[in-house]
């Protein structure tokens, strides 16, 4: 995964330490299957930093508590103090030790549980020395897809990432499941892109471009892609939705 800045290699090295731990418990292995930017990141699929720990739930609800125990096991045994917990699904923020003023907080957000129609394969993760079940490539790109709105309509909040991932998928020409996006949106394709074009041109601003990817990819980087990141995402989204049927 790619390091923007220096001052982040103690928040990779903890992701790294925390991803190794999980995937070394075989409970843990067999019921979270890694998905999100992180994993997008690791297998070398996007091209930005990523924060935070993102896995679906496999197995079945009445393992829950058994999950959160052998997570809360690993997070004592490696030095990590919970701020806080969800009730509902394995969910928490952790905190390592770290500078004054500096990042300190890892998030793990599982869904549970995921659409039925995610699809995994497995994968080496060179960077930890594991192999482990991730979802597809096709099933990351569809979520991330859905996310955009998703995340709006759940949270009143708004990801550039999501923007930026969004347009470097499609920049990279990957495919997306478009069986994830009838089950999450109950609509077809077609009707789904015209939903989010309109949603981007209509929510997507230059603070919220500025405000979220400006800290996960290199000032450079980041001072050549803001100014044409929506244009762009908006040119492929209809170019898809003249395209799907």
């Amino acid at each position: 995964m790619i390091l923007p800045n220096l001052k982040d290699a103690q928040h990779k090295a903890w992701l790294y330490r925390l991803l190794a731990e999980i995937y070394n418990n075989q409970i843990l292995s067999s019921a979270l299957y890694f998905k999100g930017g992180t994993c997008a990141a690791m297998r070398g699929i996007l091209d930005r930093f990523s924060i935070d720990l993102d896995f679906d739930f496999v197995a079945q609800k009445k393992e829950s508590e058994i999950i959160k125990k052998n997570l809360e096991k690993i997070f004592k045994n490696l030095g990590l103090d919970i701020k806080e917990k969800s009730q509902k699904v394995p969910q928490y923020f952790l905190k390592y030790p770290s500078r004054k003023n500096e990042r300190n907080t890892i998030k793990i957000d599982v869904a549970m549980p995921p659409p039925k129609s995610n699809k995994y394969e497995m994968v080496e993760m060179i960077e930890i020395d594991r192999i482990i079940m991730c979802q597809t490539i096709e099933t990351m790109f569809a979520n991330k897809l859905v996310a955009l709105i998703d995340r709006y309509e759940k949270n009143n909040s708004i990801a550039g990432r999501d923007v930026y991932d969004i347009h470097y998928f499609f920049m990279q020409g990957y495919n997306y499941d478009k069986e994830i996006i009838q089950e999450r949106r109950k609509a077809s394709p077609k009707v789904f892109f015209k939903e989010i074009i309109e949603f981007v041109e209509k929510n997507i601003s230059e603070t919220i471009i500025n405000q979220d990817i400006n800290m996960l990819i290199s000032y450079d980087k980041f001072n050549k892609i803001r100014k044409v990141l929506k244009r762009e995402t908006l040119m492929f989204l209809r170019d898809e939705e003249k395209r799907v049927e």
